[in-house]
């Protein structure tokens, strides 16, 4: 038996995430629903930050790697002319 997966994954609609917020209200309290809104938007930030770290660190390594690497071609040309 095959399975299917779909093209695309549905969205919530409005009335789903008028749900959504009326379980966060009830699960949270009103108090608290800012604070956890701040902490999810500093923990997103932190995120991306360090995901642009990670690619800045990795670009600098393929870079330091194409330079020290020596050109094969080359090498080879030399190596068959000999």
């Amino acid at each position: 038996m095959t399975s299917i997966a779909p093209l695309f994954v549905p969205t919530p609609g409005a009335p789903e995430l008028l749900i959504i917020v009326g379980v966060a209200i009830l699960l949270f309290g009103a108090q608290k629903i800012p604070k956890l809104a701040r902490s999810i938007g500093e923990s997103t930030g932190e995120f991306k930050k360090g995901q642009a770290k990670v690619e800045q660190e990795l670009e600098e390594y393929r870079n330091d790697t194409a330079t020290a690497a020596p050109d094969v071609e080359t090498e080879t040309a030399t190596e068959t002319q000999s």
